[in-house]
């Protein structure tokens, strides 16, 4: 887990780690391979990323959740949509997962589209997780289910929780404290 106050660099190491960017000094490993010598296609197809400002489509739940993913599998969209404790907000709309969000999901609280980025992010299966604050727009019970579902699915992965609550990274092995871009605590 990586926490610390805002603008001290969370976001900047999850950009980093996407390679949205490359790192101007010091190195960042996987599996003991410096980043930019892995494909980059291969990294991002074998990372699931939750970033702190959330995109969606003006398209279906459905839809939204399976982007980028090569699964239409309508059972892993279920079962991703569970994980994220997204099923009861979506069985109160007419058309369930077939219903329209509007344009960046115009119809949804701040936490229903956190919830569908998680989903988008667990339905890969992916072998890196990287959670940017994905549970600030979300009540404390259900940061506990997710959590919860959180669990299951990290296990045998690498997963980097970011975020401002710590009640968000108590599934850590590690945390690291950041301030002014640096590690100030581990």
């Amino acid at each position: 887990a990586i926490v610390g106050k805002t603008g001290c660099g969370k976001s900047t190491i999850v950009q980093l780690l996407n390679r949205l960017y490359d790192n101007s000094s010091g190195e960042i490993l996987i599996d003991n391979c410096p980043i930019q010598n892995i494909n980059l296609n291969d990294l991002r197809s074998q990372t699931g990323c939750v970033p702190q400002d959330v995109f969606l489509f003006s398209d279906t739940i459905q839809n939204n959740i399976s982007f980028g993913s090569e699964k239409e599998n309508f059972d892993l969209i279920f079962e991703a949509a569970k994980n994220a404790d997204l099923i009861a907000n979506i069985n109160k709309f007419p058309k369930k997962f077939r219903t329209k969000i509007g344009e960046r999901g115009v119809t949804l609280s701040g936490g229903q589209k956190q919830r569908i980025s998680i989903a988008r992010a667990i339905i890969k299966n992916p072998k890196i997780l990287i959670f940017d604050d994905c549970l600030s727009a979300v009540d404390t019970k259900t940061e506990k289910s997710i959590l919860k579902s959180l669990k299951k699915i990290m296990k045998n992965k690498t997963s980097i929780i970011i975020s401002h609550r710590i009640s968000s990274v108590i599934l850590a092995k590690k945390i690291i404290v950041l301030e002014d871009g640096e590690i100030v605590e581990s």
